[in-house]
């Protein structure tokens, strides 16, 4: 396979069929002082004006509550962070907005109108509208002036965005467009002043997207949706009844609406996944806390293997995801600076570098949002019956991490979507598939490699695996759309399958690259338990990469077809033994003794 070099690492999906170099990630080990007291900043105020009123948050019995967070979060400038200093903002990288996403990630409810606010609310503008747009609306928007609600999704238009009904026709003076539909779970709805409203024009194909002002004549809403979860989020249902919206609100172009929607909605699938990385790190925290001071038999639990085997599994799979959000996060910000060197405008480089790397936004997405679902319930778990009672620290958390499974298009879609994106991109020429996937095929007829020539190095042996688990995923996607073709597409399946293969070899990967590159600056000794962390995840991700190998083939291939697949399958996912147990326990130990996250 190529090794992705510095020139050429702006390609979403290449992961698949390159094999990357430490050097080109950045990880969260490498934060400079700055982004560090950014981090420090975003958690005081968590610790000082969140955690203190969970509950008044919650209970929603004050309306002005959460848009007065808002409000001090915009003054400490956390609501500007991707907003250029021109417009009032702070212009920081990608990554450092995506930790204050992480940090907020430990909010329970409030990371929602936080990240719609600053995320999805704001993006469109940002990326896509008129300097006079941008001026009008940007600066208010960074100090939390003006609180801003996405509106997308419809009652019969949910995973299905561009199905919606609500209409835009132009009046009879040509001066605006008139307004017509419904939008429900708009979460910020209560309390927003500006609305992002997707419309098509009279009978566009596409949609459209707009600027709607909350003071505007005919918008009216439902009360607040009772909810699982987020209770302490604003969310409602939103009604256009011949609500007049000036010309000069129209979003980027007539029919851009759609791309729009689908770019906005990659941002906030990477800023989730990072999201869900904090949320996590506050279940492992308040789970070491119990294990620590509860006792049974007369010693803390934590002294027993079974929970440490749940705490160093949720700090392993938080530990691999973070490690996944960051390289994403670098990636896209290094294809940012690349395109505005070739002369694009920073919007549109900005909305380049997004839309190439939407395979692994997806990725983060789903990837995070079941780590965090595996974290929340261990930690319950670890709690017993404290755990389950509203009166206790995880039930809060439990609740409010399902909605992310749901939130920024089902895991179901986006796992469809990452298959869908990979395949246009290979039918495009940007991504060649078919020459290492052709490789794979005659590799398969040939003598195994036998070799062991510089597998004492570190990780030797586990990027072999990677390169073979990619291998794996050649050989079954190459034939399936051989023995399927067009079909394929409706084979739901078997594309999840495939989606689940490319996440867990994103997401090993990263985590190998990163401790590998934490060696090379610390040393293996002071990362002894990272690296156990990296040979503890390459077992379970090729665990997870078997099952949904052998599902995929069984679902399409017999005879000798299906012989030499599963021939194929026990040739590229051999692994050598590790003693798990006590990598684990290692990993626990470590946390117990510092009563916290500390990796």
């Amino acid at each position: 396979m190529a090794t992705v070099t510095e020139q050429n690492i702006a390609r979403g999906g290449e992961f698949l069929i390159s094999e990357s170099s430490p050097a080109d990630l950045f990880i969260a080990e490498e934060w400079n002082e700055e982004q560090r007291m950014i981090y420090q900043t975003c958690k005081d105020f968590i610790e000082t004006e969140i955690f203190p009123n969970l509950d008044k948050i919650d209970s929603m019995q004050n309306p002005e509550l959460v848009p007065s967070l808002l409000d001090k979060a915009g003054e400490l400038g956390l609501l500007g962070a991707a907003i250029p200093e021109k417009y009032g903002g702070f212009g920081m990288d990608f990554n450092t907005s995506m930790l204050i996403s992480e940090t907020f990630g430990s909010s329970h409810a409030f990371v929602v109108p936080m990240l719609a606010h600053s995320g999805i609310g704001t993006f469109p503008i940002l990326f896509y509208g008129t300097d006079k747009q941008k001026a009008l609306y940007l600066p208010k928007l960074a100090t939390g002036e003006l609180k801003s609600a996405y509106c997308l999704t419809e009652p019969d238009a949910g995973s299905d965005a561009n199905a919606g009904k609500t209409k835009a026709v132009l009046s009879k003076d040509k001066k605006s467009y008139i307004l017509n539909g419904q939008k429900m779970w708009i979460s910020n709805a209560g309390f927003a002043d500006i609305l992002i409203v997707f419309a098509k024009i009279e009978d566009d194909k596409y949609l459209s997207a707009f600027i709607v002002e909350k003071g505007s004549d005919g918008v009216t809403m439902n009360e607040e949706e009772k909810k699982m979860g987020i209770k302490g989020s604003s969310t409602r249902q939103i009604f256009f009844n011949d609500c007049k919206v000036p010309m000069e609100n129209l979003i980027g172009e007539r029919g851009e609406g759609f791309k729009i929607a689908l770019n906005i909605l990659n941002i906030g699938r990477i800023k989730l996944g990072a999201a869900t990385v904090g949320g996590s790190k506050l279940a492992i925290n308040r789970s070491l806390k119990y294990a620590n001071e509860r006792k049974q038999f007369g010693v803390p639990i934590g002294h027993f293997g079974a929970i440490k085997h749940k705490l160093a599994m949720m700090a392993t799979r938080t530990y691999a995801c973070e490690a996944a959000v960051y390289r994403t996060g670098h990636y896209i910000e290094q294809a940012i600076q690349s395109f505005i060197k070739e002369g694009m405008e920073e919007h549109a480089a900005k909305c380049k570098a997004m839309e190439e790397f939407a395979i692994e936004c997806a990725i983060l997405k789903v990837h995070g949002s079941e780590m965090l679902d595996y974290s929340v319930d261990e930690a319950v778990q670890i709690h017993g019956g404290i755990g389950y009672s509203s009166e206790g620290p995880v039930e809060r958390g439990y609740r409010d991490a399902r909605i992310n499974r749901i939130f920024e298009g089902t895991n179901e879609i986006n796992r469809l979507v990452i298959i869908d994106m990979l395949i246009k991109k290979a039918m495009k020429g940007t991504l060649d598939l078919m020459t290492p996937a052709m490789a794979v095929q005659q590799e398969l007829t040939s003598i195994p490699d036998m070799g062991h020539n510089g597998e004492d190095a570190l990780f030797a042996q586990e990027k072999k695996v990677l390169v073979n688990l990619k291998k794996t995923c050649l050989m079954i996607a190459g034939a399936a759309m051989m023995k399927l073709s067009v079909k394929l597409k409706d084979e739901q399946e078997i594309i999840m399958n495939l989606a689940d293969i490319l996440l867990e070899i994103y997401v090993a990967e990263s985590l190998i690259l990163r401790v590998e590159k934490l060696v090379g600056i610390k040393g293996t000794e002071a990362s002894k338990h990272q690296i156990d962390m990296a040979y503890i995840y390459m077992h379970y991700a090729l665990d997870k990469v078997l099952t949904a190998s052998k599902e995929a083939i069984y679902a399409f291939a017999e005879g000798d077809e299906l012989r030499m697949l599963l021939l194929g399958l026990k040739r590229f996912t051999k692994i050598e033994p590790y003693n798990l147990k006590e990598a684990r326990r290692g990993i626990a130990e470590a946390l117990l003794e510092r009563n916290e996250y500390c990796f």
